[in-house]
């Protein structure tokens, strides 16, 4: 796979990674997660994003795949309260502790990168979060430190010192931090993750979109049937259930600044099929255009905020 220069942290990642929101969410059984993550690794797939919030996925991770610690980047979030840690959310105390959590969880010494999972632009201005993961920094724990939202937030994460990586919603029905958050990015040298970059298959209807994915897709389905793009005519060809995915990811990963974009699946045909569609690399200038046209001309008052 093509990979990139993450940033200021140095990392060579690959143009895909893998998002562990699914296998959490929708309790995926251990051995097909290690599936899933064995197929990833022996692509050459090297980014491994998940959160404290993802119920179960750190341990599930740690117990599929952390025999190979090396040859992955790994990225956590945090910054929530939870039962079985102290404090309350986004104190010092309770961040420590999940950094803590998630190293036993994810039977390592060290996690490459951690993110304050979406917290808002008062909360991450007033310091106490993220001078706790400076302190776990320090200490040794994660190498870099970084911020996971969108909008103003994530505008103001990507242009303090600290501040190493930012996760941020990029796709084709998700552009608006194309033009806040991403030029800052690019300016700080910070490495980038596009989150939903496939825009959680918004072009399938809400019945197709049951429990996890129709909570996320809702929004982003009904852009896209404003937007009014036709894959075909935009030169990818087939099935749209093959063409729609290829036509997002592609767009995704075309953007300047995006470093990598990670995707959860359950699907092992499915991620055998994201792997295929990024490297088939970015698209022609022409048709990003028409992709950023459709969305603007469907958002005039530029209303459409990028999606925590």
């Amino acid at each position: 796979m093509n990979k990139a220069t993450f940033g200021k942290t140095g990392f060579q990642v690959t143009s895909l990674g893998f998002g562990a929101a699914p296998i959490g969410y929708l309790k995926t059984d251990q051995d097909r997660i290690a599936t899933i993550l064995s197929a990833l690794l022996d692509a050459g797939v090297n980014v491994i994003d998940t959160a404290a919030s993802y119920p179960g996925s750190e341990e599930s991770i740690g117990n599929s795949v952390a025999n190979r610690r090396n040859q992955f980047v790994l990225i956590s979030k945090c910054g929530q309260s939870f039962p079985d840690v102290p404090g309350d959310a986004w104190s010092a105390a309770a961040i420590s502790a999940t950094v803590d959590r998630a190293l036993r969880w994810l039977k390592t010494d060290h996690l490459d990168v951690m993110l304050l999972h979406s917290c808002d632009l008062a909360t991450l201005k007033k310091g106490e979060a993220l001078g706790a993961l400076v302190a776990a920094r320090d200490a040794g724990k994660i190498r870099f430190a970084g911020y996971s939202g969108d909008n103003e937030a994530a505008a103001y994460a990507a242009g303090l010192p600290d501040i190493a990586v930012i996760e941020t919603s990029v796709s084709i029905a998700d552009q608006m931090n194309l033009d806040t958050v991403l030029p800052i990015a690019r300016k700080n040298n910070i490495g980038v993750i596009a989150k939903r970059p496939i825009a959680n298959a918004a072009w399938k209807e809400s019945s197709e979109q049951p429990g996890f994915y129709g909570n996320y897709a809702s929004e982003y389905h009904a852009r896209l049937k404003q937007m009014k793009l036709n894959p075909a005519e935009l030169g990818i060809p087939g099935p749209a259930k093959e063409a729609w995915p290829e036509l997002a990811l592609r767009f995704t990963l075309s953007q300047p600044g995006v470093h990598t974009a990670i995707i959860g699946t359950t699907n092992p045909a499915n991620a055998r099929a994201n792997i295929a569609a990024a490297d088939n690399g970015p698209l022609p200038g022409a048709v990003i255009d028409k992709i950023r046209d459709a969305f603007h001309r469907a958002d005039p008052d530029r209303r459409w905020t990028g999606q925590t």
